[in-house]
């Protein structure tokens, strides 16, 4: 991806935002998550606190699930034409269940996820490829981000009383409605000391597959095909993606092909995927292989190797009191009840306990 670097000052406050994921509310006043949830959150917050808060690397008790098909890549041999079939399975029920929000705020969250899986495969370098969409509407920010070996999470983070105040006007509205006005950014995260890449625009387009393609056509000046799916079944959540790209016309591309046939051959590819439907996307039982010889196998489809998903979640009170550390003592001491801060991861809604005395330049 042809993406900015971002400036020091840009770095830190993606870091925080996009990469600490986490969220403070006060000690002994939890709310949102059901009363199964917190029972079992309970002893992890217990648990860690025998540590030393900066030395604890330890994870939550999350969900061990890997999809060894999640993301299967295709090419048309001889066509300017590759893609990259999206299949989360059981892995968005594990990643969108542990969230309490409506249902067009899952649904707008799963399709991001797939998204994020399907572009970060295309990392050529170890890193992560990081979706975030931040608006004024009721869904203030969607975020996903997705490692190059495929660990997965995201969140979206709404206004109960707008959404409710929406879905009493709308009760399908669109993501133009649920975000708002704003931007969508994607970045690449090469590690370590390594630059950040992003790349910004306005968000435009009344689905997050039309903003997506909006994104390519500004920022990238590139072609692509996005049908995004997300939807509660008898098995839970399921999120896929179908992505075409329209590669450049040269390496792997029939040298009888002139300019016209190109744009031709990509135009049937176009067509042949828009005969896709939700159902089939999310369907578990159709295969990914059959799926796309069901689509592209006129075309002589031939698939790549694929590329595993998995849970993704990263916190640790390691990650989360370094964020802590960023606070003056007047402001940690505002979070604190009864000698307690509690930090919500996003990503996996874990609580975190750490002792006032523990944080901070007092610590």
């Amino acid at each position: 991806m042809c993406l900015q670097r971002l400036p020091a000052a840009a770095r830190a406050v993606h870091t925080q935002l996009c990469y600490g994921g986490a969220r403070i509310k006060p000690a002994g006043r939890q709310s949102g998550p059901s009363a199964l949830a917190a029972r079992r959150r309970a002893p992890y917050l217990e648990a860690m606190t025998a540590t030393p808060a900066f030395l604890d690397t330890n994870r939550p008790d999350v969900p061990d699930i890997v999809v060894p098909r999640g993301v299967t890549p295709f090419h048309l041999p001889g066509r300017p034409v590759r893609g990259r079939l999206v299949r989360l399975g059981a892995l968005a029920e594990a990643l969108l269940g542990r969230h309490q929000n409506a249902y067009v705020v899952t649904q707008l969250a799963g399709q991001a996820l797939a998204l994020a899986a399907g572009l970060s495969s295309a990392l050529k370098y170890r890193g992560s490829f990081s979706l975030q969409a931040k608006g004024d509407g009721p869904v203030a920010m969607l975020l996903a981000d997705c490692t190059q070996e495929g660990a997965l999470r995201g969140y979206a983070r709404a206004d109960a009383d707008r959404m409710e105040a929406l879905l009493a006007d709308d009760p399908n509205p669109s993501a133009a409605r649920l975000l708002g006005q704003g931007y969508l950014a994607f970045t690449v995260d090469q590690g370590g000391e390594m630059d950040r890449y992003q790349g910004i625009v306005s968000i435009e387009g009344e689905s997050l597959s039309a903003m997506a393609l909006h994104y390519f056509r500004t920022s990238e000046q590139l072609q692509y095909d996005v049908h995004l799916a997300a939807g509660q079944g008898t098995e839970g959540w399921r999120a896929a993606a179908l992505i075409l790209e329209r590669v450049a016309g040269e390496g792997g591309i029939d040298p009888d092909l002139d300019s016209a046939a190109q744009d031709e051959s990509w135009r049937t590819a176009l067509t042949l995927a828009a005969t896709l439907t939700d159902a089939e996307l999310l369907d578990d039982t159709l295969l990914p292989d059959r799926l796309i010889w069901r689509l592209f196998g006129g075309e002589g489809a031939v698939l790549d190797r694929p590329r595993a998903l998995a849970y993704g979640c990263r916190c640790s009170r390691a990650k989360l009191s370094s964020i802590l550390g960023s606070f003056g003592d007047a402001d940690l001491d505002e979070m604190a009840v009864d000698g307690d801060i509690v930090m919500t991861c996003e990503f996996c809604k874990w609580d975190f306990r750490f002792a006032r005395q523990d944080v901070g330049r007092q610590g």
